[in-house]
């Protein structure tokens, strides 16, 4: 189901058919860098973790993380979304995009789309996002978002410090 679109780019709900690229994305080595191991080395661990994941928090909250597709091709190059986190008090933007993908402006585009999709659908008046420590190209596309640094956290005792940045939207 297609839930927003932008110049390029359409995000829609994911399906347990996007477990072929789910299994990909999750795997790349800047992922399992910047955002962590999840786990899934198997299609039916995708399934598992789209199922479990993006597709229950549709069902609970109305938002998740989003398949991003080029509007061009159809083809997926990453995931955006909103998420709702135990550990935090407020909902954060989340995105993650295949390396080929990266400086072309979609995180930012895709983003921008979500926040604003969050406000207008969702009522949210705050934002926050999250981002390790070493990701800098990350909180450069925060800041080209309007996100500001407001503190570091640790999103379960035994994590590591995240920087954690908000917006008012």
């Amino acid at each position: 189901m297609k839930i927003l679109e932008t110049e390029r780019l359409v995000l829609r709900r994911l399906t347990a058919d996007d477990a072929p690229f789910i299994l990909q994305l999750v795997n790349e080595p800047s992922w399992l860098q910047h955002i962590g191991d999840k786990g899934v080395r198997t299609l039916e661990e995708a399934r598992n973790y789209i199922d479990k994941g993006p597709i229950e928090m549709y069902g609970r909250l109305g938002f998740g993380l989003y398949l991003v597709e080029l509007k061009a091709s159809g083809e997926p190059i990453g995931m955006c979304g909103l998420i709702k986190r135990e550990s935090l008090e407020d909902v954060d933007v989340g995105y993650a995009f295949l390396p080929r993908f990266w400086a072309k402006g979609y995180a930012v585009e895709s983003a921008s789309a979500v926040v604003s999709h969050g406000k207008s659908a969702f009522g949210l008046s705050r934002i926050v996002a999250i981002t390790s420590k070493e990701n800098h190209a990350s909180a450069k596309v925060l800041g080209k978002l309007g996100f500001r640094f407001e503190r570091a956290v640790r999103l379960t005792v035994d994590a590591a410090e995240v920087n954690l940045y908000a917006m008012d939207v």
